[in-house]
């Protein structure tokens, strides 16, 4: 369905309608993302920790590394941390080296979840189903170059 049918607006411009046809779609995916994340009882957050975490092991993590490739750069990610840790999702530790830093490290249990949600997140995938993988690599192409 067009935007303008969908919110029922007007725009000044492309360039207007472009910045809101984004913004509404990324609310549209992002409460999809949501709910499937609500059946593991997790947060966007969480899981994007849990996969910066998943691409590093069987290393540790500096707090700083995943502040650098957290999608969400305004997250408290200590606080994200410790509540993964009370789940037993991560295990985290002093820096032997700097006293000053943490390290941390994904924990069986959250590589478990990470693969009990395979099949959730080709059901996110599905979202875009309908684009061909030409425009697929577009789509990726032009965000690209916008940011």
């Amino acid at each position: 369905m067009r935007l303008e049918d969908e919110i029922q607006s007007n725009f000044r411009n492309d360039s207007h309608k472009a910045i809101v046809n984004i913004l509404y779609t990324n609310y549209f995916i992002g409460t999809q993302f949501q709910e499937v994340l609500k059946e593991h009882n997790i947060t966007s957050q969480q899981y994007n920790i849990l996969r910066i975490l998943k691409g590093q092991y069987p290393k540790v993590v500096s707090m700083g590394l995943i502040k650098e490739r957290m999608l969400d750069k305004s997250s408290d990610v200590s606080r994200i941390i410790e509540r993964l840790r009370i789940k037993k999702m991560v295990e985290r530790r002093i820096c032997p080296k700097d006293r000053r830093q943490m390290d941390v490290k994904i924990a069986q249990s959250g590589l478990d979840l990470l693969t009990e949600m395979e099949g959730s997140e080709q059901q996110i995938d599905g979202i875009l189903s309908k684009l061909s993988k030409g425009e697929l690599e577009l789509l990726n192409n032009l965000l690209d170059k916008i940011r």
